[in-house]
């Protein structure tokens, strides 16, 4: 073990843990990429990370907390301390030596030796049965500088969100958002400006589209009823028929898990991810029919504006000749993929493997999701040997993902070629502040971590993950990977992974 930043943690690694990468990057390109200030922060980081500890991860258990969609107002003191915003290539620690080259990502990097020394104990300890996998890679070059069993695919459990988001990313941009819309079916004769008979509610695959009266920075329900209203009464249109629309997704609905408090029917029409509770993350109550609920909600609304809804509510697909009337959009895909790295968010994670394949002009089934995942990070240049994508969100046992690929995606999205897959990094739950990760690093092991180790978890019966990234006591930016597939102790095992990535942190390696 190198001497050089030994194991105390200093003061300036936590203002380095939120530039997030570690590296140089151009502030006017975050400024473009996605919702971050001039120094690459991301708007309200400090507002997040002060959140309310929960427990657990999103996969089986309730969360503290809300998300913060783009424009929501803050809900907590900041924590200026721990995530204060830095100037592009401010990495410069605050006292010690070194300091020039850390700003430069030059801080020295850690040894395979060392790191073997320091990790190796922990990851075959107990809690983690037996072949658990690592990869450690150094952001600034992009080399693993340690690996064990790096290249064997393992259950990712909801770790695998991380590609989910990276090649939605990739494919969509950050600035892409879903859109909801209202449109018109022409009557026999029809003639522009006349009232329309029917008016089809058609779904664009928007989980996070709400029926609340506050929307919180979502699209809104409410809003769209009051648009498509006011269009209506203009043309003259008091009554009408309403049908609504799912056909932008082919296949089941039903994720191959079945009914499940964590996810509700992945259907292109939804409202609140189809929580029948007021939760905003985490396990709920689901409705079993969610495109329709959605609609005879917007029914209602459209009551409320002085328009009835003649008949009942049904499922109908729109037409080439249909006439829009009315739409709402979604917040920022960059807004999207943090929030649902940062509370697991499941309904979120599958919206987006189906947007994927739609921009490919694929079917939005779970099939045509996986091959144009897997496309979308093959056109990265990743190793994808031995994965499989077989939902968006780690929820099914199919899956598979290498350690090496987890921090493969984690350096890619730190690279400064990549600016737009910056909220794969902000996205990730703060140690000890934020998401599923706010219940977290309270032991003496892995207290090192707190607001420093910034990760998603991973949790499913039997498989406990975590990879994220880490500034070491030197100052250098670290992606890791853990993998553990046959624990017994998910307690044990979260705090032994907490162990790891807080090791890092102190590691002068």
């Amino acid at each position: 073990m190198s001497g050089r930043g030994g194991w105390r943690l200093k003061t300036w690694q936590f203002t380095a843990a939120a530039a997030v990468s570690g590296l140089t990057l151009a502030s006017a390109a975050a400024a473009a990429a996605g919702p971050w200030d001039s120094g690459g922060q991301r708007t309200a980081e400090s507002s997040r990370a002060a959140l309310a500890p929960g427990a657990g991860d999103g996969d089986h258990r309730t969360e503290a907390g809300s998300p913060l969609p783009a424009g929501s107002a803050p809900v907590a003191s900041e924590a200026a301390a721990v995530l204060t915003p830095l100037e592009a290539g401010a990495l410069e620690p605050r006292t010690g030596e070194g300091a020039r080259e850390a700003a430069a990502g030059q801080a020295p990097a850690p040894t395979a030796a060392a790191l073997k020394f320091a990790l190796e104990p922990l990851l075959k300890a107990k809690g983690l049965g037996p072949g658990a996998t690592a990869s450690v890679v150094d952001a600034a070059t992009g080399k693993e500088v340690y690996g064990r069993g790096a290249k064997t695919a393992r259950v990712p459990a909801s770790t695998v969100k991380i590609a989910t988001g990276t090649a939605a990313l990739s494919v969509l941009g950050p600035d892409h958002r879903i859109r909801t819309t209202v449109v018109a079916e022409p009557a026999p004769g029809y003639e522009d400006g006349a009232p329309p008979e029917q008016i089809v509610l058609v779904g664009g695959g928007d989980p996070t589209l709400t029926a609340r009266a506050d929307a919180q920075g979502n699209a809104s329900l409410r809003t769209l009823a009051r648009h498509t209203a006011d269009t209506l009464k203009q043309r003259g249109a008091r009554t009408i028929r309403l049908a609504y629309d799912t056909s932008a997704y082919s296949g089941s609905t039903q994720h191959p898990i079945g009914p499940n408090e964590n996810l509700a029917p992945v259907t292109a029409l939804m409202a609140d991810e189809g929580r029948l509770d007021s939760s905003t993350s985490g396990p709920a109550p689901r409705s079993t029919r969610p495109a329709q609920d959605a609609a005879e909600a917007f029914a209602r609304f459209l009551a409320d504006r002085g328009v009835k809804v003649e008949g009942a509510v049904r499922a109908a697909t729109a037409t080439d000749q249909a006439e829009e009337l009315a739409d709402v959009r979604s917040a920022p895909l960059s807004a999207l993929v943090e929030r649902m790295l940062t509370h697991s968010d499941n309904d979120i994670a599958e919206a987006l493997a189906r947007q994927i394949a739609l921009a490919a002009g694929a079917k939005a089934d779970f099939a045509g999701a996986e091959r144009e995942t897997r496309r979308a990070l093959g056109r990265l240049g990743l190793p994808l040997d031995g994965a499989r994508f077989a939902d968006g969100s780690g929820l099914d046992r199919a899956d598979r993902v290498t350690a090496r690929l987890l921090t493969s995606l984690l350096a890619r999205a730190a690279h400064t070629d990549h600016p737009e897959l910056r909220p794969v990094l902000t996205g990730l739950p703060v140690a000890g502040f934020s998401g599923t990760l706010a219940g977290r690093y309270t032991s003496p092991d892995a207290a090192a971590g707190t607001g420093v180790v910034r990760a998603k978890t991973g949790t499913l019966t039997g498989v406990n993950t975590l990879a994220g990234t880490v500034v070491s006591s030197d100052g250098r930016l670290l992606a890791f990977s853990f993998l553990a597939s046959a624990t017994t102790d998910p307690t044990t095992a979260q705090s032994t992974l907490d162990h790891l990535a807080s090791t890092l942190a102190r590691c002068g390696c």
